[in-house]
C-alpha cells in the first residue's frame, strides 16, 4: 500500500503522480491511499481495477487542500467519495469516540454509513504499546475484536504497527467457541481475584473473575485484630485502602518482622474496623511507575470480603477449586497468639470443603514451614510452594525437600527466561528441572500491560500466553486478568496441529536479541547478563513452625508487634504521614 500526501512533494519540486504512474507499470499495486482526494482522481483512470484507491481521514479539524473541504464535512458526504475512491481509511476514534478520561462512547454509523454508500472501511492507529480506552483492560485484541465481530459492525481492515495481533483476533479469536468453560491445562488461577479492573480481593473483584472464566479464585488471607480471617492481598493496609484518608491513620506501627517501614496492618484494626464506610479498597497499579493506572472509575469500588464469604463464592459456581495463600503465619503464632492453620482448617471444615471432591483446595506459601505443618496434619489439600523470583534452576537436593512437603510449585515469570532490558537471552532450565521432578507448575503473575512483557511478545499478552501455553507447557497461569486466558482457551486455531497459522506459532527464544546482536551497533545492543541462582535445598528449608503463643500476654510483658505501639511512635509516624498528606494537598 502506497500512503500518499500529494501536496507536500509539489511544496519540494517533486511530481508523485507521474512517479506513482510509471510504479504502477511494472509493479502490481493493491492498494493507493492518500488524504487528498484530488490526487486520487488524478490517477483514477490510470490505477486499473485491481488497485484500490483510499481516501484518508487524518482529522475532523483538518482540511483536504485539494479540495478545501474539512474532513469533517466530507464524512457526511461519503457518496461523493464513492465517486472516486473505492474505500476510506479512518482513525478509530470515528468509530468508538473515547470520553476525556479515556473510556469509550457508543459507537458512531461510520461503518453502517460507509458500506451503505459502497465503501469499503478501514481502521487505523492501532498500536500495542499506546495507551487505549480501559474498557480493553490494556488488552490490545480486544480493541480489534470491538471493531470486527463485538461491535455488530466489522471494519473491511485495520492498520497497525503489530500485526500479529490483528492476525490473531481476525484468524483465532473472531469466532470464538463459547460453550461451557473446560477446566483443562493451563489452569486460570485468579491473581486477588479479577484484579485488574477491580480492587484486590474485593466482592467485585471475585465476581468478575468467576464470571470472567476464572477456573481458580484465590484469597490472600489475613487476619484482623478480633480474628477474623479475610481476603486481603496485603497485610499492610496502606497498600491496598485508603485508611491513610480515614481516622484509622493513626494506628502505624513499624512491624519489623513483616516490614521496616511505617504500617497500618489488618491486626490492628477490627472486622468491625474494616468493614467501616469510611475505608474502602484501592485498585492496585503494578505498573503506576510507568503511569498506567487500572480503571480509574473503580478505583474506591466494591467491598472487602471474609473469608468465609469467600468459600461460598466458590462453592457452587462452575469452578476446579480455590486456591488460599498464606504468609507471615510464623509471626502470627509468636506475636498474634493466633494459629492462623488452625483457623484455616476449621473454616474450610464449617464450610463443607472437607467433604466433598468436586472443588479442589490448594495451599500456597512460600514459607515451607507452614507447607510442612499441613503435611504433617495429613491435611487433604494441594500444597503449593512458591519460590523466589529470578530462580535459573534447581539442585536436585531442593527439589527432593520440596517434593516432601508440596505437589506443585508458583513459578514467576522472571525465571523462565533470562532477560536483559526485557528482551530475553535463552530460556532457563528451571521448568525442565521442576517437570522432571513430577511438580505441577503454575507461573505468575501475567498482566495484559504491555510493559510487563519481554519484547519478544510485542506488547500483546495474548503471544505471551500461548508461549507459555503451547511451548513451555505450564501447568497453570496465575492472572490479574482471566478475561485474556479465557478468551485464549476458546480460540478456534491452537486446536488446529500442523495447520496452526505462523501468527499463533511460538516466538523464537533469544530471536529480537540475536537480531540486534546481528544488525545493531554494539552500543545498541543488550548488555550481557550474569547467572542466574540456583534453587538450593537451604533457601527451602525453614525453621519449624513455632508454637502459638498465648494470647494475654503476662502483666508487664511487652506487647506483641504492631498490637500497641508506644504513643510516641504511633504520633511520630502519623504525624509524618499527615503532613506528606497535607503538603500533596497543598500542591493540588
Amino acid at each position: 500500500m502506497f500512503r500518499l500526501r500529494d501536496i507536500f512533494y509539489k511544496q519540494h519540486g517533486l511530481n508523485m503522480r507521474s512517479y506513482i504512474v510509471s510504479i504502477l507499470k511494472s509493479v502490481p499495486v493493491k492498494y493507493i491511499s492518500s488524504p487528498e482526494l484530488g490526487f486520487l482522481k488524478s490517477i483514477s483512470k490510470r490505477a486499473g481495477r485491481r488497485t484500490k484507491l483510499v481516501f484518508r481521514f487524518p482529522d475532523n479539524f483538518l482540511s483536504d487542500p485539494s479540495t478545501n473541504q474539512t474532513y469533517s464535512s466530507l464524512s457526511k458526504n461519503l457518496t461523493f467519495i464513492k465517486t472516486i475512491a473505492s474505500g476510506i481509511m479512518v482513525p478509530k476514534i470515528y468509530i468508538w469516540p473515547v470520553t476525556n478520561d479515556n473510556y469509550l462512547q457508543p459507537p458512531t454509523s461510520f461503518v453502517q454509513d460507509a458500506h451503505s454508500a459502497g465503501l469499503e472501511i478501514y481502521a487505523s492507529d492501532f498500536a500495542n504499546d499506546r495507551i487505549i480506552p480501559y474498557n480493553y483492560s490494556y488488552d490490545p485484541l480486544q480493541e480489534y475484536l470491538s471493531f470486527i465481530s463485538d461491535g455488530g459492525f466489522s471494519v473491511d481492515g485495520v492498520l497497525t504497527d503489530y500485526p500479529i495481533t490483528a492476525s490473531e483476533a481476525i484468524g483465532c479469536f473472531a469466532d470464538l467457541n463459547a460453550s461451557k468453560a473446560d477446566h483443562g491445562k493451563p489452569l486460570i488461577i485468579s491473581h486477588n481475584g479479577a484484579s485488574g479492573d477491580y480492587p484486590d480481593c474485593t466482592d467485585l473483584a471475585y465476581q468478575n473473575a468467576i464470571k470472567d472464566g476464572a477456573d481458580v479464585i484465590d484469597c490472600a488471607l489475613q487476619v484482623t485484630k478480633d480474628g477474623v480471617l479475610i481476603c486481603m492481598s496485603s497485610i499492610n493496609l496502606l497498600d491496598t485502602t485508603n485508611v491513610q484518608m480515614t481516622p484509622f491513620s493513626s494506628r502505624t506501627s513499624v512491624v519489623p518482622e513483616i516490614r521496616d517501614t511505617p504500617g497500618i496492618f489488618t491486626f490492628n484494626l477490627t472486622w468491625n474496623d474494616i468493614s467501616d464506610s469510611s475505608l474502602k479498597p484501592k485498585i492496585s497499579s503494578p505498573l503506576s511507575t510507568y503511569y498506567l493506572v487500572r480503571n480509574p472509575r473503580y478505583t474506591n469500588t466494591g467491598k472487602f470480603v471474609k473469608f468465609s464469604d469467600f468459600l461460598e463464592y466458590g462453592k457452587d459456581q462452575d469452578l476446579s477449586g480455590i486456591m488460599i495463600t498464606i504468609e507471615n503465619a510464623a509471626f502470627m503464632a509468636k506475636s498474634l497468639g493466633f494459629d492462623v492453620l488452625e483457623s484455616l482448617t476449621t473454616a474450610l471444615n464449617d464450610a463443607g470443603y472437607n467433604n466433598q471432591t468436586t472443588k479442589e483446595v490448594m495451599i500456597q506459601s512460600t514459607d515451607s514451614a507452614v507447607l510442612v505443618k499441613l503435611k504433617q496434619q495429613k491435611a487433604k489439600y494441594k500444597l503449593v510452594y512458591t519460590l523466589q523470583p529470578g530462580i535459573g534452576d534447581a539442585s536436585a537436593s531442593s527439589l527432593a525437600d520440596v517434593k516432601e512437603f508440596a505437589e506443585a510449585v508458583v513459578v514467576d515469570r522472571s525465571s523462565f527466561f533470562a532477560q536483559s532490558v526485557h528482551f530475553i537471552i535463552n530460556q532457563t532450565s528451571l521448568l525442565t528441572d521442576l517437570q522432571s521432578a513430577g511438580l505441577t507448575v503454575y507461573a505468575q503473575v501475567f498482566r495484559n500491560e504491555f510493559v510487563s512483557q519481554p519484547w519478544d511478545f510485542f506488547g500483546d499478552e495474548t503471544v505471551e500466553i500461548n508461549n507459555y501455553a503451547q511451548s513451555l507447557n505450564v501447568d497453570g497461569l496465575i492472572t490479574d486478568f482471566p478475561k485474556t486466558v479465557r478468551r485464549y482457551k476458546r480460540n478456534s486455531c491452537t486446536g488446529l496441529g500442523n495447520d496452526v497459522p505462523s501468527y499463533m506459532g511460538n516466538v523464537t527464544v533469544g530471536g529480537l536479541a540475536q537480531l540486534l546482536k546481528n544488525q545493531a551497533a554494539p552500543q545498541a545492543q543488550p548488555p550481557s547478563v550474569a547467572p542466574m541462582p540456583k534453587l538450593d535445598a537451604p533457601s527451602v528449608q525453614r525453621p519449624p513452625f513455632p508454637t502459638v503463643a498465648p494470647k494475654n500476654a503476662p502483666s508487664g510483658a511487652a506487647p506483641p508487634p504492631g498490637s500497641s505501639p508506644s504513643a510516641a511512635h504511633t504520633t511520630a509516624v502519623s504525624t509524618c504521614i499527615l503532613l506528606v498528606l497535607a503538603c500533596a494537598t497543598l500542591l493540588l
